[in-house]
């Protein structure tokens, strides 16, 4: 549940959002073993019926990949609220024809219950949930239901109002056992989403998590029907993937006896680089390592050990952002999603795509960014190649000089680099040694034209296997900042970009400290300190930057930009005034 409309804490900022782990075999494509269940036609429409194995491992491994209707039913306090609009039976078929094998159905019960026991379910909020997970399963598709956003709204609670807690909680259970003992076992419930406890250490989180799983399991094994084996789903506190929770998990299904159980947990990218904040701006070893090794502990955690793992979110926590400039660069953003994919093969697990309204675009049902979608998509299947960087940088003046990129092969064989149809010229227009790729001065002289700022040129490096990789030839020249005062409230630093984008703000002031709201790293968070404006040629310090300032102490300013050009400024505030100077 990212949701934008949520506060900082809920849209993944909290401790359990560490770096998840996915597991390896690859995934199963056809029935690997165990006696199939058939869905029953009625919910196939013109499908045929979705078989689904005995065996859990093998039919989580079907699921993949999966989707999160998010946003939507989880809304508070309706469908509508978060500027999804109703859904309709068009939004599965487009994902089963996408290639999606599952879609998780967010719920929040909340604003749909009575507020005193028995805390009854509104019956039209029911048949509307119950509409829209049939029609995900008429599309074809394995459906994941559950109860959202109470986690936040009343679970939180069960501290200090235990028992109210955990009768409400059976109730809801109860009753969405009951309207759903019917369906067929492409159906899965899952338990509670990122549940957290307010005031609790860890020890206290895990030993009320546990009962309410435990409870779980009892209330739908005993509703009859086909919840008598209908897969389950159990996560950790905050859906993390922090080892000690995940150990815990797998010793509560241990103890439940029950084949039928499937572990969660959530995974958005190593912090730094999922918001840009510390300096995180690219996709590199240290984020690449965070996958690794919690794709890795989470299959050996479960996998390993029989017990399937589904990855019921994965994304960005702050990519993309509909209504501020993009606080990741989108080639590095491209790695990121294409080493999910692999890892999801390479460790064993099934993947949810978290989708508030960032990707599939509801109301045409078109992918907002088809590009993005076609890495995603591709990673399902194979690997590709990549470079350091997707840009490469010559001044608008002066002499080109040769620029070299380094090639992520992933495997794979290089094939060259072409501009639209026509393939550029080995040894005249770039040379390759090793993982060295160099354009040569009289290449990146003729792509760049008359070096206007900005792009001039767009190239592709093509593989073996795989998406070609898209590289840029943009012009530019340093960056030009100017003094300017403003208040405490609204202050911008009038910038003349010249052809760059910016990537990070360094501050701090002349006694070493850090200067911005977030005090432990110099580099302040991309939209959250500062901001830029590029139609008005401005870079933006937010009001939470400027309420952070020292009175009276000059924070000096580094702003880094993706070319490694550099522009430094002070700052100084007094009163509510806030002065701005040229370093």
């Amino acid at each position: 549940m990212k949701d934008i409309q949520q506060p900082a804490e809920r849209r993944g900022r909290g401790p359990g959002r560490l770096a998840v782990v996915l597991t390896a075999l690859t995934v199963m494509l056809g029935l690997s073993g165990g006696a199939a269940l058939a869905a029953p036609d009625e919910h196939q429409g013109s499908r045929p019926a979705v078989r689904v194995p005995e065996n859990p491992m093998d039919a989580v491994a079907r699921m993949q990949p999966s989707w999160n209707l998010g946003n939507t039913l989880d809304a508070i306090p309706n469908e509508s609220s978060w500027g999804n609009g109703q859904t309709t039976k068009a939004t599965f078929e487009t994902l089963a024809g996408q290639g999606f094998r599952s879609v998780r159905i967010p719920v929040s019960w909340s604003d749909h219950q009575s507020t005193t026991a028995p805390w009854t379910v509104d019956a039209t909020y029911m048949t509307r949930v119950k509409q829209i997970v049939d029609w995900a399963q008429a599309s074809g598709l394995y459906v994941v239901l559950n109860v959202h956003h109470d986690s936040w709204q009343w679970v939180n609670k069960m501290p200090t109002e235990h028992d109210t807690v955990v009768n409400r909680f059976n109730s809801t259970w109860t009753q969405i056992s009951a309207a759903f003992k019917d369906e067929p076992r492409t159906l899965l419930f899952e338990g509670i989403n990122e549940p957290q406890f307010d005031n609790t250490t860890d020890a206290q989180k895990l030993e009320l998590l546990r009962e309410l799983q435990v409870s779980f399991h009892q209330v739908v094994r005993a509703s009859g029907g086909l919840n008598a084996k209908r897969m389950l789903v159990l996560t950790t506190p905050a859906g993390s993937g922090t080892q000690a929770y995940m150990d815990d998990l797998y010793s509560v299904i241990r103890s439940l006896n029950d084949r039928q159980l499937v572990a969660t947990v959530h995974y958005y990218s190593w912090y730094p680089f999922s918001v840009n904040v510390a300096g995180g701006i690219l996709y590199d070893d240290v984020a690449q390592k965070g996958l690794e090794e919690t794709f890795g502990a989470m299959h050996d955690t479960f996998v390993a050990k029989g017990i399937p793992l589904y990855v019921g979110e994965y994304g960005l926590l702050a990519y993309p952002d509909q209504f501020h400039p993009t606080r990741i660069e989108r080639g590095e953003v491209l790695k990121y999603y294409e080493h999910v994919g692999y890892g999801a093969r390479k460790y064993g697990v099934t993947t949810a795509l978290w989708d508030p309204f960032s990707y599939l675009n509801r109301d045409t049902l078109k992918w907002r960014d088809q590009g993005l979608f076609d890495v995603i998509k591709s990673s399902w299947t194979t690997r590709s190649g990549s470079t350091s960087f997707d840009k490469v940088f010559v001044p608008k003046s002066g002499p080109i000089t040769a620029k070299s990129l380094t090639l992520n092969l992933n495997g794979l064989a290089f094939r060259g680099i072409w501009q639209g149809d026509t393939k550029l010229v080995a040894g005249q227009d770039y040379t390759v040694s090793g993982n060295q790729l160099t354009f040569t001065a009289k290449a990146l002289t003729r792509l760049a034209g008359d070096r206007a700022y900005g792009v001039n040129a767009t190239l592709q490096a093509r593989f073996s296997r795989g998406l070609p990789w898209s590289i840029d030839v943009v012009s530019n020249d340093t960056p030009v900042v100017s003094d300017a005062v403003g208040t405490n409230e609204a202050f911008t630093v009038p910038t003349q970009y010249r052809g760059n984008d910016l990537a990070t703000m360094h501050s701090t002031y002349a006694d070493g400290t850090n200067a911005g709201p977030t005090s432990w790293t110099p580099y302040q968070e991309f939209n959250q300190a500062f901001s830029p404006d590029y139609a008005n040629g401005t870079i933006i310090l937010t009001p939470a930057f400027l309420a952070s300032l020292r009175e009276g102490d000059t924070a000096t300013l580094v702003f880094h930009f993706y070319s490694g050009e550099t522009a430094t400024y002070h700052v100084k505030k007094t009163g509510t005034t806030v002065t701005g100077t040229v370093a």
